[in-house]
């Protein structure tokens, strides 16, 4: 397992040797599991029918636009597609001088070069997904190099996926053993961990997932690679949330939270706010543990904002 220590907001690891098993029980005993996915299901509903309306404001869907994680993830991404998507973000400040940017360009590893030369807006992170994504199925000597590489020509973030079919057979060794490792080759570059919240199924296994991942290195936890259904659900966003708080009021260490794939609305993502405001508190609300992973929202939550159809990426 891994500590993680925050100074000056900056997170510092230490590592060290991977538990043993033992150790990682002991570890998911300080918390609850024993959560049913009916009460889930019902907190979820009550936060949506009681509270969303009142985050559903032109300030709200602003910040949202500045928490966007624009992500092109297509099999026809290409070094011309990708600049001229970096070109649209370039052209936005310029375009829409009062309204936030967006968080993060989210590109495979091939195209972070691309980025890193293209990208002339200040305080837009480079976020590749690396590590076998999505499957997490390479071997970990292959998912390290590709982190690695990523982060060698510009990456700022790395998004892996931790090892889905060896946490469904229990081998939390192996999922703590592979993300620690990963986060080694970030260095100081921020990781977030995909859970695949849909291939997990249960409140339990999600919550399980989470405390494994921030214990073993995790700076966000993440719904889903987009790539499955389902994948981000409010209810899978309310389990990680709590895991989140949970583990702040054990180790005072801040995790952020994305949700990604299946972001299809200007309502979806205020319902993922309004789970994080509710769960965690006004200090999640920033762009910096607070994103939203998505192909499409940008021009939803630009059109609402604005008050026309806009479709400027």
């Amino acid at each position: 397992m891994e500590e993680h220590h925050h100074e000056n907001g900056k997170c510092e690891h230490e590592h060290h040797h991977v538990q043993p098993t033992s150790h990682i029980e002991e570890a998911l005993k300080k918390y609850n599991l024993d959560i049913k996915d009916e009460e889930v299901g019902a907190a979820v509903k009550n936060i949506i029918a009681e509270k969303v309306h009142e985050n559903d404001t032109l300030e709200v869907k602003k910040f949202l636009m500045g928490s966007v994680e624009l992500t092109t993830l297509k099999t026809t991404d290409s070094e011309t597609s990708v600049m001229a998507f970096t070109e649209k973000v370039n052209k936005f400040e310029e375009a829409y001088p009062t309204l936030p940017h967006v968080a993060t360009i989210c590109v495979y590893p091939r195209f972070a070069r691309i980025v890193h030369d293209t990208l002339e807006i200040e305080g837009v992170e480079i976020a590749c997904v690396s590590g076998s994504f999505p499957s997490s199925q390479s071997l970990i000597e292959v998912k390290t190099v590709e982190t690695a590489l990523a982060i060698k020509d510009g990456a700022t973030e790395i998004d892996i996926v931790q090892p889905v079919g060896s946490f469904l057979e229990g081998d939390y060794e192996t999922v703590c053993d592979e993300i620690q490792q990963q986060k080694e080759a970030c260095g100081e570059a921020p990781m977030k961990v995909i859970l695949e919240t849909g291939c997990l199924k249960t409140a339990k296994n999600i919550k399980t997932a989470s405390l494994l991942a921030m214990y073993a290195g995790a700076d966000y936890i993440k719904t889903s690679t987009g790539k499955l259904e389902p994948a981000a659900t409010p209810e899978a966003a309310y389990v990680m949330c709590q895991a989140i708080k949970e583990y702040y009021d054990e180790t005072g260490i801040q995790i952020g939270f994305k949700p990604a794939g299946g972001l299809n609305s200007v309502m979806d993502a205020l319902i993922y706010y309004t789970i994080v405001k509710e769960v965690l508190g006004e200090k999640w609300l920033t762009n910096k543990y607070l994103r939203l992973g998505t192909s499409r929202l940008a021009n939803m939550l630009l059109s609402e904002v604005i008050g026309e159809e806009v479709k400027f990426f």
